[in-house]
């Protein structure tokens, strides 16, 4: 790139700001060289690596799931087809299990141990009272290491409300069966599903007040940061000065859609109440949530983010694609061929979304990389098969090159009750954060460089 000769390098930590708001910027090459990941232990990456890690709840139709061949040769199955265009950055991995979600003598409540058990691979003290216990999660025994170096040190989000009290399934409290993220053993991080106070939250830093001032006279956040945008363009090369337009039409653009999601009424669905203040299409609500957690990796706001799709036990109907029944009552499908048909057809939508985020992150370039080559994509749920409530081989895909540490593009199938923790521990080693142990992790998963 040909610099302006008055260009000076720009500090990674380089921000736009104006009446309260601080907009971090992606990375330009007036920053300085992004060095790749190398094998040589002794060279450091300058684009960090992140990871996110997305939940979808009731298991999956299992058939349509597993790719048949093992290694880089196998074919995508039907559930997993809209993910051709980033095959060659998956990891499909059979096997794994989250022996914590079993009942272990506690009786009836798969749904709630199976998303609290998740990430922790804890069992979770059964209680519907205050008295809640389950174990540290993998994001946030990255984020206490590693989350003093962004603004955010871990991103929550989710596309449905859940009760932090209150008893959800079979005497396990509520906060088991909608929350992924435990702090502590006793302290859940609840999730955000409200795009707009995502979106404030990743670049508003003026008390509430300036922020209703800035609400009442409806302007961008882009025109609170025109004056310091105008100054910082002069010192660009083309190509960033390309870049950073490209990244405030993002910015503007989710904008503009949560002001219309703002004006539009509610879907009104059976046996779900769709949150006031987001979008009232539950796909253009998924997407918003991706979108914004592309921006805020973009900008190096987090490197640590999950995202809860629908919570565990969900009984939401999915009419706009032509199944409008609830997913909860579908999968216990006592092997009706129907009922898996409309099963299959819930789990291709949320696979969609799933390849709309990864290719959203394939395009944004960093380097001589993406920006899904900087980071890593743990996709899944803790129930195998929602009739039989088993937890052992696992839906799990994994996407990203963490940095060049993960040798993607295959199916790896492993051994039997091979621990889901050994898996996020594996993660955690690429995110420059080490613990001796998660929950009934035994090590880490061989096979994946």
């Amino acid at each position: 790139m040909s610099m302006p000769t008055h260009a000076r390098e720009l500090s990674r930590r380089t921000m736009l700001r104006g009446l309260g708001i601080s907009l971090s910027l992606p990375w330009l090459e007036a920053m300085g060289p992004m060095t790749a990941w190398s094998e040589d232990a002794a060279s450091k990456t300058v684009a960090p690596n992140r990871l996110a890690i997305l939940y979808v709840p009731n298991g999956k139709h299992m058939a349509d799931w597993t790719p048949a061949q093992e290694g880089a040769d196998f074919e995508l199955p039907p559930t997993l087809a809209p993910l051709a265009p980033v095959k060659n950055k998956l990891l499909v991995l059979s096997g794994l299990t989250a022996d914590k979600a079993r009942p272990h003598g506690d009786g009836g409540g798969d749904h709630a141990r199976a998303l609290a058990a998740f990430l922790t691979g804890s069992q979770p003290y059964k209680t519907d009272g205050t008295n809640i216990r389950a174990g540290v999660s993998v994001d946030q025994a990255a984020a206490a290491q590693i989350g003093d170096r962004t603004r955010l040190a871990s991103l929550e989000l989710g596309c449905e409300h859940g009760s932090m009290a209150g008893n959800c399934d079979s005497g396990y409290s509520c906060v088991y069966s909608s929350t992924m993220s435990w702090m502590s053993p006793t302290q859940p991080l609840p999730k955000e599903v409200n795009p707009k106070l995502v979106f404030e939250r990743l670049f508003a830093t003026a008390p509430d007040a300036r922020r209703a001032e800035r609400n009442a006279r409806r302007k961008s956040i882009l025109d609170y940061v025109r004056e310091d945008t105008a100054g910082l363009s002069q010192r660009l090369g083309s190509n960033d000065v390309r870049k950073l337009d490209e990244y405030f039409t993002s910015i503007r653009d989710i904008e503009l859609r949560i002001e219309r999601a703002e004006k539009l009424p509610p879907v009104k669905t059976p046996d779900y109440a769709v949150p006031t203040g987001v979008p009232a299409a539950y796909d253009e609500h998924i997407r918003v949530m991706c979108d914004l957690m592309v921006l805020a990796f973009q900008a190096d706001l987090t490197r640590v983010a999950t995202f809860v799709l629908a919570n565990e036990g969900s009984n939401k109907p999915y009419p706009f694609i032509d199944v409008p029944d609830g997913h909860h009552d579908l999968s216990h499908h006592g092997g009706d061929a129907a009922k898996q048909a409309k099963i299959q057809k819930i789990n291709l939508f949320h696979t969609q979304q799933l390849a709309y985020l990864l290719e959203k992150m394939e395009a944004v370039t960093e380097g001589d990389g993406t920006l899904l080559d900087h980071a890593t994509v743990a996709y899944g749920s803790g129930i195998h098969d929602g009739n039989a409530h088993n937890h052992d081989n696992l839906p799990i895909v994994v996407a990203g090159a963490g940095c060049g540490t993960l040798k993607t593009g295959r199916h790896v199938r492993y051994p039997k009750e091979t621990p889901l923790t050994n898996l996020w521990m594996s993660l955690l080693n690429r995110m420059d954060a080490t613990v001796e142990k998660l929950g009934d992790s035994t090590g880490t998963l061989p096979d994946l460089v």
